[in-house]
């Protein structure tokens, strides 16, 4: 197959870069960068060369050595944005381009002084996954291809950029700007490619672990993960040696659309997981899980992203289950078990969606993204593990890895390997049944404890007018707080949210994962005394997985729609591309 990947244009017949060389002057006055890239392929190369760009200015395209060589920029398309048809002379070592990034790139969100913390200076990130780092750099943007990189990023003097890569020293220009370079030895899908640029400070939290924030944040966040040595040393004892040198961390402002990104060597992450208990910090462990479920092993398209998802769900809760023990893991599961009812509902139209080896030919990865990948996918992965004991799957978990180790595949060859090293579990399982059905299957593993089935039963008798005792509501973890509103009727009335708000202080809490909650029910609610803090929420944080639900459940009165309507229009311009396609949707489906 010549065009492996539905998203994009790289052809498995023709050269493939190796590593790329970036050259990326940060322009914070134009929202634009000035850019040059050089992709190298290892050997003498010739014929036609195809790459993805969305977007991009192209400014020349030349040989070193040889000089300008033919170009032209295909028709443009919704999703895959333009073809870049390079045709590279004979012996061609390198092919270097100039370009300047678009008005609209949707890897990159410039933010103006006031909508970071400090409110001082601008700000910069990039979120390239799933196919958006065609339109920070022309490249191969497909998983498949992978490429090491060097970079030089110039940006004013007083700011500070990071990379998914390891730092290779900086220097002062003498006239106002500070270049920084950048080296990624490994080779990493393009939409682990990721860049920052703002007033940053970090905090060592180990020998190989560090945190970057603005200066006003930088602290807290010092605070909240210092535990992460701990899980980078959990998650070794599971899946080996840590395979990307260091973990540093960057909190980014609120606008960033998702919980996480795990970009190898400079995970980027939301401040909403800042609570100021460390009730959040398991997020982290997602991320981390991916520094070998999804980036030393990777999915070969977005088609098959449930090998980055559902696995790295499944490592999730299997450190969490070391650091925090059964219970905890099991209320995951329990909140994960609500993320996949959620986005099953919401897909109920389109099933084919909810099936994990996907068809997106012609289909936006991005309108196709959900937790059903995540959660289904984990479940498949927890099937196998059940069906042959924890101790062989955990061994052949490694033997995985390292069959396919910095590379990137598809369903079939994960099924192949199945079968090869476990014969007869996918049958088992009917591990068909996952990855070619909509819905979850009716066999799925079930994850129970004690606690959680209490949870669950209070809950249910919510409205025979069960309540929780003064003791559990002093007892009870923040999970648990969370799992048992998630399982409250998903319609209260408003002395139910008066209730809740008086016993549990819903309002005021700092754990957006429990605020959000109940921000939802009290919004489904028609609830007025949390619409100023609904507004508040939705003004400052750009999350994609708190912004569905609460638009969502404002639209189901009048008064709320309007609210929502009047909340948007404010708040949009400080969203990030993504979160905006998000919420219109959820806007254009209100009843009239």
């Amino acid at each position: 197959m010549r065009h492996p990947d539905p998203h994009s244009y790289y052809d498995s017949a023709q050269p493939r870069a190796r590593r790329l060389r970036l050259k990326l002057g940060v322009d914070f006055a134009a929202k634009r960068i000035d850019g040059e890239v050089v992709l190298e392929f290892g050997s003498p190369v010739s014929g036609t060369l195809d790459l993805d760009t969305k977007g991009l200015e192209i400014r020349s395209v030349q040989v070193p050595g040889h000089g300008p060589i033919p170009w032209e920029l295909g028709e443009a398309d919704a999703i895959l944005g333009q073809r870049l048809r390079l045709e590279v002379p004979a012996a061609t070592l390198e092919v270097a381009i100039s370009y300047r990034t678009g008005a609209e790139a949707m890897a990159l969100q410039w933010l103006d002084p006031e909508q970071t913390e400090g409110k001082v200076a601008p700000y910069l990130f990039s979120q390239c996954q799933q196919i958006h780092a065609r339109t920070m750099v022309p490249c191969q943007d497909t998983p498949i291809a992978r490429v090491a990189y060097l970079a030089e990023v110039t940006v004013p003097e007083g700011l500070t950029a990071v990379m998914s890569a390891g730092p290779a020293g900086d220097e002062a220009l003498g006239d106002g700007r500070h270049v920084y370079r950048f080296t990624m030895p490994q080779p990493i899908p393009s939409y682990l490619l990721a860049l920052a640029v703002g007033r940053l400070e970090s905090r060592d939290l180990s020998p190989r672990a560090r945190v970057w924030a603005e200066p006003e944040t930088v602290a807290a966040a010092a605070w909240e993960f210092a535990g992460v040595e701990d899980m980078i040393v959990k998650a070794e004892g599971l899946f080996g040696p840590y395979p990307w040198d260091r973990y540093d961390m960057l909190v980014l402002p609120p606008s960033f659309p998702y919980g996480g990104m795990e970009n190898p060597r400079m995970t980027f992450l939301t401040p909403t997981l800042l609570a100021g208990d460390r009730s959040l910090v398991d997020v982290v462990a997602h991320e981390l899980a991916h520094s070998w479920t999804g980036n030393l092993v990777t999915n070969a398209s977005m088609e098959h992203f449930w090998l980055n998802e559902g696995f790295t769900v499944w490592a999730e809760r299997r450190i969490l289950r070391i650091l925090h023990g059964d219970d905890a893991a099991a209320l995951g599961w329990a909140m994960g078990q609500k993320a996949l009812e959620d986005s099953l509902d919401r897909f109920k139209n389109e099933p084919q969606l909810t099936v994990l080896r996907m068809h997106l030919e012609g289909i936006d990865p991005d309108d196709a993204f959900s937790s059903i990948p995540y959660e289904k996918g984990a479940r498949l992965v927890a099937a196998l593990e059940r069906e042959v004991g924890e101790e062989r799957f955990l061994h052949f978990i490694r033997d995985y890895m390292d069959s396919f180790r910095f590379t990137s595949i598809t369903t079939e060859q994960f099924c192949a390997f199945v079968e090869a090293k476990l014969p007869g579990a996918l049958a088992a399982v009917d591990a068909r049944a996952y990855l070619d059905q909509p819905g979850l299957p009716a066999t799925a593993p079930e994850f129970r404890s004690v606690q959680l089935d209490t949870l669950t039963v209070l809950a249910e008798s919510w409205i025979e007018g069960g309540r929780p005792s003064a003791h559990q509501i002093a007892s009870w973890k923040p999970a648990e707080l969370q799992v048992y509103l998630q399982k409250l009727p998903r319609q209260l009335t408003q002395a139910d949210c008066a209730w809740l708000d008086e016993h549990f202080k819903l309002m005021g809490r700092g754990n957006h994962e429990i605020l959000v909650e109940w921000l939802t029910l009290a919004a489904a609610a028609d609830y007025e005394p949390a619409f100023a803090r609904i507004r508040e929420v939705l003004m400052r944080v750009g999350r994609m997985k708190y912004l569905r639900p609460l638009y969502g459940a404002l639209g189901q009165h009048p008064r709320t729609r309007t609210l929502a309507r009047e909340i948007f229009a404010a708040a949009s311009p400080g969203y990030h591309g993504l979160s905006r396609r998000v919420v219109a949707s959820v806007l254009e489906a209100y009843p009239a």
